[in-house]
């Protein structure tokens, strides 16, 4: 509901108008410039009460963080669905991809549904916004031939070699994110009975199978080289990947490792290790794999994040 103001004499005889907005929601609009304080409660939020993953919460840090930088000082709380209109046709003119788009907008929503339910704004502009689909599409997958040769890659007979060979097979085998790799611990890789325990996003724990060429592998890795790299840390370091002064194999060094070889290989070096778990859901799906398992291999929350696969299993049909 929208009030005029009483006027006021300005000694000039005439008396300005001015406009003051009441929510009649009860919702009180935190100042301008108060946007950061508002990410700040947020990231609170979402790292203590939803314990969402470390890496979630960078992304939202990092949209938040976008968003922010456009608002130019204006306040969050104050602004409309055209306003996030403008936003989005912002990102449209960066050339920003569908898949970043819809991340953000993801973000967006996550943001005004808390603020929301702080009671600092009475409805959620983002709510309204549709931007363009996700490109559903396969990300770029490799053929069985071009796995082969990846997995050959690694230099056979020397520590750093024995490693990458132990890496490059459990991700392909697992079809796990470079991030649950990394946290793999040695109590969560179970040899004898072939499979291994990771956690996904929100630290959802997933028992995930692992195969003989996997199995023997990461063997050889234990039973090797893998002594000489937790000697040069100076203790018993928990995780099963280390590096090469014996601490955990990082994120981003798993990343380097993987193009590394697929150089080598003979691959366009532009895959990661998204790739290798791509191709492990492609040639699950392929293979014959009911769909259906495919989100519980993955750890997707929902059977919606597995539909780009439906080609390939149309396909397969098509072929029987």
């Amino acid at each position: 509901m929208v009030r005029r103001a009483s006027p006021s004499a300005d000694g000039g005889g005439r008396r300005p108008r001015t406009r003051r907005v009441i929510l009649d929601s009860g919702a009180v609009a935190p100042p301008p410039g108060a946007t950061a304080t508002l990410v700040d409660r947020f990231l609170d939020y979402v790292r203590h009460e939803r314990g969402l993953a470390v890496n979630t919460q960078a992304a939202y840090r990092r949209d938040l963080g976008d968003f922010t930088a456009w608002l130019r000082g204006r306040s969050a709380a104050a602004i409309d669905v055209r306003g996030l209109g403008d936003y989005f046709a912002h990102l449209a003119r960066k050339g920003l991809a569908r898949a970043s788009v819809a991340r953000q907008a993801a973000t967006l929503k996550t943001f005004y549904a808390f603020l929301q339910l702080e009671g600092l704004v009475a409805e959620s502009p983002a709510e309204l916004i549709a931007p363009g689909r996700r490109d559903d599409a396969i990300p770029g997958t490799l053929s069985p031939a071009q796995v082969d040769r990846l997995l050959d890659a690694p230099e056979r007979g020397t520590p750093g070699g024995c490693r990458d060979r132990a890496l490059l097979e459990l991700l392909y085998a697992t079809g796990c994110r470079a991030s649950e790799v990394s946290a793999l611990r040695l109590a969560d890789v179970h040899l004898a009975e072939s499979f291994c325990t990771c956690r996904g996003k929100g630290d959802k724990e997933r028992v995930v199978p692992l195969g003989r060429r996997a199995i023997a592998a990461i063997r050889a890795w234990f039973d090797g080289p893998r002594h000489e790299f937790t000697a040069r840390a100076g203790g018993s370091p928990a995780w099963a990947l280390l590096s090469s002064r014996g601490n955990r194999l990082s994120r981003m060094r798993i990343w380097e490792i993987v193009r590394e070889h697929a150089e080598r290989a003979g691959i366009p070096p532009d895959i990661g290790p998204h790739t290798l778990r791509h191709s492990f859901a492609t040639h699950l799906v392929a293979g014959g794999v009911d769909l259906r398992h495919v989100p519980e291999m993955l750890g997707h929350a929902s059977l919606a994040a597995t539909q780009r696969y439906t080609p390939v299993a149309a396909g397969r049909l098509k072929g029987v």
